[in-house]
C-alpha cells in the first residue's frame, strides 16, 4: 500500500475548519447572537474579525483555493484559532512559513530540566537558552569548569566567559575554534530571535570589548554543532578532553542541555578525581 502524499492546500483547509468548529465563543468573550447556530464553533465571520482579514479570505481558505498566507495572517490566524504550541507550528509547517519564536526567552530552568541535569551526574551537564545564559548545571560540571554560583547572574553566560572571564578564557587548549563555533550558534540564534534586545546587546558588548569575537563575528559563519570534541586545560587536573553533545528538548525547543563525556581513559580519570572531591 502507498502512503499518500500530504496535499497542504486541502490539509490547511480541514485543520483551519476543525479548529474553527471547536472554540466555544463564549471562552473568547464574543457576544451573543440572537440567531442559532447551525454549526459549532465560530462562524467564519468571526474567525475572520478576530484574525484581521476578510470574511472572503477565510471562505478561500477553508475551501482550498491554493491560497499561501503570509507570516503575518498566519500568526493571526494562531491567535485567533488559540492554537496550542504544536498547533501553531503545524500551521506554519502547512503554509511554508517560519514562525516567530512566542513568548520571551527562558532565564530560569524549567523543574524537569532542572532535576534531569542532576539526575545525568555523574556526567558533567548544563543547561542553557539560545544566548547561552547558563540556567541549571550538575555538582560535576561545577568541578569541571567553575562555581557558577559565585557569578552574578548576568554573567552566567557561557560565551561571555569564555571571552571575558580572565580563568575561564584559558581554559581551552584550541580556543579561537571554541570561539569561533560559539559565534556561528550565536549568530544562528540571532537571526532566529531578532526581537530579543538582550542578546543583541550582549553581542555588541562582545564585539567592542573582545578583538577576536569582533573579527570572527565579521566573517559571518553560521554552523549549528550538536556534537564535537574540546580539550580543558583544568587547573587541578591537567588536560582533560571531553566530547560533547547538545540535546533540544521537544517541550522547550529554545533552550539547549550540554553533556560532557571523557574521551579517552587518562580524561575519564581526570573527571573521577574532580568528582571525588
Amino acid at each position: 500500500m502507498t502512503t499518500p502524499t500530504v496535499d497542504t492546500t486541502q490539509e490547511l483547509a480541514a485543520f483551519l475548519r476543525t479548529r474553527r468548529e471547536r472554540l466555544d465563543p463564549r471562552d473568547l468573550g464574543l457576544p451573543p447572537r440572537r440567531q442559532t447556530r447551525r454549526t459549532p464553533g465560530l462562524r467564519r465571520e468571526e474567525v475572520a474579525e478576530l484574525a484581521g482579514v476578510s470574511v472572503d479570505y477565510i471562505v478561500r481558505l477553508e475551501q482550498g483555493r491554493g491560497l499561501r498566507p503570509s507570516a503575518d495572517v498566519v500568526e493571526a490566524l494562531a491567535g485567533a484559532l488559540r492554537l496550542a504550541p504544536a498547533e501553531r507550528a503545524y500551521l506554519f509547517n502547512l503554509t511554508r512559513q517560519r514562525p516567530r519564536h512566542a513568548g520571551k526567552p527562558a532565564t530560569t530552568a524549567p523543574p524537569p530540566l532542572a532535576r534531569l541535569v542532576a539526575d545525568l551526574s555523574p556526567l558533567p551537564v548544563m543547561l542553557m537558552n539560545h544566548r547561552y545564559d547558563i540556567l541549571a548545571w550538575n555538582r560535576e560540571m561545577t568541578g569541571l569548569l567553575m562555581d557558577f554560583d559565585t557569578l552574578p547572574p548576568a554573567r552566567r553566560n557561557a560565551m561571555w566567559l569564555c571571552l571575558m572571564h580572565p580563568e575561564i578564557r584559558e581554559f581551552y587548549v584550541d580556543r579561537e575554534r571554541v570561539v569561533r563555533e560559539g559565534i556561528a550558534h550565536l549568530r544562528a540564534a540571532w537571526a532566529a530571535h531578532p526581537e530579543d534586545r538582550a542578546l543583541t546587546d550582549l553581542i555588541a558588548e562582545f564585539i567592542t570589548g573582545d578583538e577576536d569575537f569582533a573579527r570572527l563575528w565579521a566573517e559571518r559563519d553560521i554552523e549549528v554543532n550538536g556534537r564535537g570534541r574540546k580539550v580543558i586545560r583544568h587547573p587541578d587536573a591537567g588536560v582533560i578532553a571531553v566530547r560533547f553533545e547538545v540535546l533540544l528538548p521537544l517541550q522547550d525547543p529554545d533552550q539547549r542541555l550540554l553533556i560532557f563525556r571523557a574521551a579517552d581513559d587518562e580524561s575519564q580519570s581526570a573527571l573521577d578525581r574532580l568528582c571525588a572531591r
